[in-house]
């Protein structure tokens, strides 16, 4: 009896090692894949050019500031005009300073992997206000169509780094609202109270509806949509494959009716 005791006891011991062992590989498992989608590197992802269109014909414009009328507004805003604003409004240059990955839970406020808070003046992501407003009642879209077939010009983040794209995050807040523009989603959307996060087809796909449908306009009303771009530090592809990446944006914007019917031009 006391042999068979015995035996119950060095068993349910072995059961007790091996699930604490079991445990503690299960610890070192959770906390490796927490941080391995994080870089960690002094030379981080550089801008390279950035731009902004509309598509032509569309009674819709854009510019970093508030105007009366409609005619005070652009189509196009250039890397330099956005360099310029985020150097005088937040005090560092985009050529110099890199991104740093980065992750937000409310699209507005953003944390270091070690939860340390990002200042939108360090750099570590970007943020500036457009305003838009448009001839007609509209809904405005990101669209990945080009203007023609020999033009590339819709909606993409570009990078000799292919992985880059994917990590990428573009919001536009309006509303109360934020649009997340996450590439490697594709044609699908998920939605929360509060955040909208959806994908592009790629140009020769891509179709208007109400996955890439945004914030809407009334004719001739302002209205001030706060942008930001980061480097989801939490994306499986933020890694050091990223280190020394150079990336270039384009954003391309159209508007359509109630119903995400595109405009007769």
């Amino acid at each position: 009896m006391k042999e068979r005791n015995s035996q119950k006891q060095s068993d349910s011991m072995r059961s007790r090692v091996r699930t604490s062992i079991l445990l503690l590989l299960l610890a070192l498992v959770a906390v490796t894949a927490t941080t391995v989608a994080w870089f960690s590197i002094a030379d981080r992802a550089r801008v390279r050019t950035m731009s902004l269109d509309i598509i032509s014909g569309v009674d819709l414009r854009m510019d970093l500031d508030a105007h009366d009328t409609i005619e005070a507004y652009k189509k196009t805003l250039s890397f330099e005009e956005i360099a310029a604003r985020i150097q005088k409004e937040k005090g560092f240059s985009m050529k110099e300073v890199p991104l740093e990955p980065v992750t937000t839970i409310d699209q507005r406020s953003f944390t270091f992997e070690n939860g340390a808070a990002a200042s939108a003046k360090s750099g570590a992501y970007l943020e500036f206000t457009l305003h838009f407003m448009a001839a007609k009642d509209m809904i405005v879209h990101l669209t990945s169509a080009d203007s023609s077939k020999n033009i590339r010009d819709g909606t993409a983040i570009l990078s000799d780094t292919s992985s880059l794209y994917e990590a990428m995050r573009i919001s536009f807040e309006a509303d109360g609202i934020c649009y997340v523009y996450d590439p490697g989603l594709g044609d699908t959307i998920t939605k929360t109270t509060s955040a909208r996060t959806f994908g592009l087809l790629p140009s020769e796909q891509m179709i208007l509806n109400e996955n890439n449908a945004m914030f809407s306009l009334k004719e001739g009303e302002d209205k001030a949509v706060l942008v930001h771009i980061w480097l989801e530090g939490t994306d499986p592809l933020c890694t050091d494959e990223l280190k020394s990446a150079e990336y270039a944006i384009r954003l391309r914007f159209t508007g359509t009716d109630s119903s995400n019917q595109a405009f007769d031009h």
